[in-house]
């Protein structure tokens, strides 16, 4: 009898140390897509930042709802086509392909007045409101987008864009990770804020750029800011990010490995606690 009622105070006791499985879907663009086509890479990335989670939080079971070059305003027209599912938690990480396509950003007003896909901020309302109807109880985790250097597509240079050095149709890339945290302060969601608070600065994200010197045409590597006026041409040059010149990310924008652990680790200090 004794011996049963120890087993049982075991299993009791085990049992209440077991976290209970957590869903979490994943919103985001090529940056979260990225996480099971590592082939997209060039298998410069072994994981991606849910893996990365899930391997920390063995409880939690992710949905990848990432959307290869989507913006905000595309996710939120397509809310309803998704398929995304009831979950525990939800991250929402865009912003970085609205800046470059150049979507209005907005105020906070077109959040709190649900002025709809006019706006980045807009549109966020459309997704939160989403998710909301999904699961009210759900927890909600913004990330802002990161820094980015001069992207060039490992697939085809000719898909290229430069950094958050400066504007894109007189917007700062600045500007969309304020209006994620502004979002943020004002749902009280817990925001990861890749732009300001991960460390990936412009100097952090690529070792260097490869590429001809405008006076001698022999190639040479280029910190930042020194590459931001060197010419590429995606036609006749090679391309500038060799794999031993990834650093955060491995082409400008894309997280590496190491760019990914970064992320998953910010994530994990959030979804710990869950």
């Amino acid at each position: 009898m004794k011996r049963i009622l120890l087993l049982l105070t075991i299993v009791v006791t085990l049992g209440s140390f077991t976290k209970k499985e957590i869903t979490w879907t994943a919103i985001g663009d090529s940056i979260t897509y990225l996480n099971e086509h590592q082939d997209e890479t060039g298998n410069r990335v072994t994981s991606g930042y849910m893996t990365r989670v899930v391997s920390k939080l063995p409880n939690i079971r992710y949905i990848n709802q990432g959307h290869n070059g989507w913006t905000a305003v595309g996710i939120a027209k397509e809310i309803e086509n998704l398929g995304l599912q009831k979950s525990d938690v939800y991250s929402v990480f865009l912003g970085t392909n609205d800046w470059w396509s150049g979507q209005p950003l907005g105020t906070l007003n077109d959040y709190i007045n649900s002025t709809g896909l006019k706006t980045v901020y807009g549109s966020y309302r459309i997704i939160i409101n989403k998710l909301k109807t999904l699961n009210p109880d759900a927890k909600i985790i913004l990330i802002t987008p990161m820094q980015r250097v001069d992207f060039v597509y490992i697939a085809n240079s000719n898909n290229n864009a430069w950094g958050s050095y400066k504007e894109k149709k007189g917007q700062m890339l600045s500007q969309f990770a304020d209006a994620v945290n502004e979002i943020g302060r004002h749902e009280h969601y817990k925001v990861v804020d890749l732009y300001n608070k991960s460390g990936m600065e412009l100097k952090t994200l690529v070792k260097y750029k490869r590429l001809k010197d405008p006076e001698t045409g022999a190639y040479k590597n280029y910190s930042y800011p020194d590459f931001k006026d060197i010419p590429f041409n995606p036609d006749t040059d090679e391309y500038p990010y060799p794999i031993e010149a990834s650093d955060n990310t491995f082409d400008g924008l894309h997280p590496s490995d190491k760019g990914y652990q970064i992320i998953a680790d910010m994530l994990v200090k959030i979804m710990k606690k869950y």
